[in-house]
């Protein structure tokens, strides 16, 4: 059986990274796509391989990825080794750009997307906490904080207010639904 690629979209600040990580701590069929991203590794958030534009265009060249695109002035990937993950039944989890879901749905046999929302408040205090970002670039990611998913997209939408657990348990009742 053959694992499933659920992408995890949602707006800048919503809570995609904790919320991933929550979700492979609870749950052993679920591992993390870890994404190579052109920014320094020790800027903190999410667990990724940071990498030079030169080095991410060497192995784009080269094939290394299974996706990539770009966002907010970074180039961002899914390393190929995705899915030998798949094949072996695992179903990863990976952190997309909404604007690459159709070429990822296309790209993967098995597609699952899980959209994370919460309130523009919500999103800004969070934005703000985390000190990635200079104040326009907060400005500009929540300028597209409500952007909507493609037309042939079906996601499980899922409020991320509240506490983690909850959002947590909430998906994992989509992703595995107990059958009668």
């Amino acid at each position: 059986m053959k694992g499933r690629f659920i992408a995890v979209v949602g707006p800048s600040g919503v809570g995609k990274d904790s919320f991933m990580e929550a979700m492979a701590d609870i749950d052993l069929r679920i591992s993390l796509a870890r994404r190579v991203i052109t920014r320094p590794s020790d800027v903190g958030g999410e667990i990724f391989e940071g990498v030079t534009e030169d080095e991410f265009r060497a192995r784009q060249a080269a094939g290394k990825f299974a996706l990539s695109w770009g966002a907010h002035g970074l180039h961002y990937a899914i390393p190929i080794s995705v899915k030998a993950q798949l094949q072996n039944g695992q179903d990863v989890l990976a952190n997309l750009s909404r604007d690459v879901l159709i070429r990822a749905q296309d790209h993967f046999a098995k597609f699952e997307v899980i959209n994370l929302t919460a309130s523009h408040n919500i999103l800004s205090d969070r934005l703000a906490t985390r000190s990635r970002e200079t104040t326009n670039q907060i400005v500009d990611r929540l300028n597209r904080a409500f952007v909507r998913l493609p037309d042939s997209i079906t996601a499980f939408n899922i409020d991320n207010t509240g506490a983690l657990e909850g959002t947590v348990q909430i998906a994992l009742g989509c992703l595995y639904p107990v059958r009668a």
